[in-house]
């Protein structure tokens, strides 16, 4: 027997007969889509700043690559693991958004220190950190539930970690991981059966605090101001807003034709990352979007349904973890589009699954994996360990 196979019969397999259909479907139909639209929307830009007109859809090929292995690797691993391994993905976070703020070490791009260099590529730090705080946010109420729905501190304790983590992304600045990274632990919090009254009054001060962040940062009332009026100054700081407009404008019903889009041509900054959805509704128009609502939609829908499973019988760590991850997806998916159509000031988030962004596709590639993970574990019968006080 070789030593491959060896290896691979090692491997503690999830007993599910096969992976979610919907799930799987909804995540290759989403991928694919990123993989058009990243060709359509960059070929221009690359033709004219690279030479090589399909420079981005190959690398982003290559990206989906590294995703589909991290969504494999994360699939066949049991969960216990990962839960046994929380507080050390924990310090693994800090560690990466420590980093890229040293100076020398992390690299700047548009006045933000997100990137950690690494040979050919770059890690934005708060992709993989996002889920690894995820994952001990799971943990934690796993092994704490009756002291976190009890007490005050069971709760504040979690909190915190997340708030440091939290100031870390300001300081690159990442307004909108931050945001999206406190609003989905907190989001777990919650399912996990914190008291109303602990959860409302954070919550309640949690938006106080950002918004306070967002009008004392000079370069945040611009954005803010951008935001709420791009038409003022459709040149400057309500550019990439108002190009945005007219791209959607554009798409009307059906659209412009695939690779039809006007706007990608040298008008509409970032078409390939924070904006593809711009060019997507151009060309796709209407029914195109709301196809790919509909997609996003089936991915949150069966994220969620696997945590309610999971929690039904007992698994509540796979529980809270793909609740985590449904809603991470989904609210960073609403957001993205949001921004696009100007219901949200510019967050810099990308579009999960579609965008262009080889940090963002492996690490939502991963996440899937994990979901999938859950759901194949349900089969198991429940562990009357978990959710006891430690």
């Amino acid at each position: 027997m070789s030593a491959a196979r060896r290896a691979t019969q090692a491997l503690p397999l999830p007993p599910g007969r096969q992976l979610d259909p919907w799930l799987t479907g909804a995540t290759l139909a989403l991928v694919t889509l990123g993989l058009i639209m990243v060709t359509s929307a960059s070929i221009t830009s690359a033709d004219r700043e690279l030479g090589a007109p399909f420079q981005y859809l190959i690398r982003q090929s290559l990206y989906l690559g590294a995703g589909g292995v991290a969504a494999a690797v994360c699939y066949l691993i049991p969960l216990r693991v990962w839960e046994r391994g929380a507080f050390f993905l924990l310090l693994g976070a800090f560690v990466l958004l420590l980093m890229v703020l040293i100076p020398g070490v992390g690299r700047e791009v548009n006045g933000s220190t997100r990137w950690l260099p690494m040979g050919p590529v770059n890690l934005q730090v708060s992709e993989p950190a996002r889920l690894m705080i995820l994952i001990f946010i799971s943990s934690y109420v796993t092994r704490r539930s009756k002291v976190l729905a009890e007490t005050l501190g069971g709760f504040m304790k979690p909190v915190g970690i997340v708030a440091a983590a939290c100031v870390l992304l300001l300081a690159e600045p990442d307004f909108g991981a931050a945001t999206v990274l406190f609003a989905t632990c907190l989001g777990v919090l919650f399912a996990g059966g914190v008291r109303l009254r602990y959860f409302f009054s954070l919550a309640a001060t949690a938006l106080l605090a950002l918004a306070a962040l967002a009008l004392t940062s000079p370069y945040r009332v611009r954005r803010l101001t951008a935001f709420m009026d791009p038409w003022a100054d459709p040149y400057d700081a309500g550019f990439q807003l108002t190009q945005s407009l007219i791209a959607i404008g554009r798409g009307e019903w059906i659209g412009v034709g695939l690779g039809g889009s006007v706007q990608k041509l040298f008008y509409l900054p970032e078409a390939h990352t924070d904006f593809v959805f711009a060019v997507y509704a151009e060309e796709l128009g209407l029914i195109g979007v709301i196809a790919l609502v509909l997609l996003y939609g089936l991915v949150v829908w069966r994220a969620l349904t696997v945590a309610a499973r999971c929690i039904d019988r007992g698994h509540i760590f796979a529980g809270c973890l793909s609740f985590g991850i449904g809603s991470w997806l989904g609210a960073q998916a609403a957001i993205n589009i949001a921004v696009n159509m100007g219901m949200l000031p510019t967050k810099g988030l990308t579009l999960p699954l579609v965008s262009f962004g080889g940090s963002s596709l492996v690490v939502c590639c991963a996440a899937i994996g994990l979901v999938l993970r859950a759901s194949a574990e349900c089969n198991r019968p429940p562990n009357r360990s978990r959710g006891r006080s430690s």
